[in-house]
């Protein structure tokens, strides 16, 4: 017996149709979204050259990437890629601090601008990318208590201080593991408070000046851990000397 298209049937009929439209028409409007989500966050990136890794241009906190580089360490005669990194400024701050005292312009930063800035404790960020994997928590509070412990020699007449040193990195544990990815934040507030965060987790916040000063040395100072990225942070300087 011939199957019979009775009114019920029609309208069941007509109402998957449509209901198969719309979820076509959702996944196709969620697809478009995703895309552009992912074009503007990418528009929203600068990617350090030397490693590929991305950094934001702009922190949830209104900081701006000025610089990013990269930092190398020779371990048992090989330059090994440990951590890409960002510099981000509060604009703002920097302006009033540099336009007072550094209005004239020049071609390139001098030693004078960076030391404004190293020196001042108006608010600012570094954000470490870990590119070598394998890495342990010992391992990086290794490297930074080398490198803070040449930036105080440097800044106090050769004179260091051990427990000063190990405060950066503070509660985060030796045995931690650092997979390439993971992101440490060292930001500077005002009245020389330095906060440590690891993984978005806070291990350390610490409040002396000589500290903040001696950390931002080893990115601006002399010696500096990337020359190319502190010469393009100078540069972003100057840019906002100009009115």
């Amino acid at each position: 017996m011939p199957f019979l298209t009775t009114p019920a049937t029609m309208e069941a009929e007509l109402v998957q149709e449509e209901t198969r439209e719309e979820n076509e028409q959702k996944t196709a409007r969620d697809e478009a979204a995703t895309k552009l989500t992912m074009e503007k966050e990418k528009d929203d990136m600068e990617v350090e050259p030397k490693t590929g890794v991305p950094f934001p241009v702009k922190l949830p906190n209104g900081m701006q990437l000025q610089a990013s580089g990269l930092r190398r360490k020779k371990i048992l005669g090989f330059g090994l890629n440990i951590y890409a990194f960002g510099i981000y400024g509060d604009i703002a701050g920097l302006k009033q601090l540099l336009r007072p005292k550094h209005g004239e312009a020049t071609e390139m930063a001098t030693k004078e601008i960076y030391e404004s800035v190293i020196n001042s404790d108006v608010g600012m960020v570094v954000r470490l990318v870990i590119v070598f994997g394998g890495l342990t928590m010992s391992l990086v509070r290794k490297n930074f208590d080398e490198g803070l412990g040449a930036s105080l020699k440097k800044l106090t007449s050769d004179r260091t201080d051990e427990e000063l040193i190990t405060m950066v990195l503070g509660a985060a544990k030796d045995s931690m593991k650092l997979p390439a990815g993971t992101v440490i934040e060292i930001t500077r507030f005002p009245d020389y408070v330095l906060h440590t965060k690891v993984a978005d987790e806070l291990v350390s916040k610490v409040k002396n000046e000589l500290l903040c000063r001696a950390f931002f040395h080893m990115y601006l100072g002399d010696d500096a851990f990337d020359k190319e990225a502190k010469e393009k942070f100078g540069a972003s300087l100057l840019s906002l000397l100009r009115p």
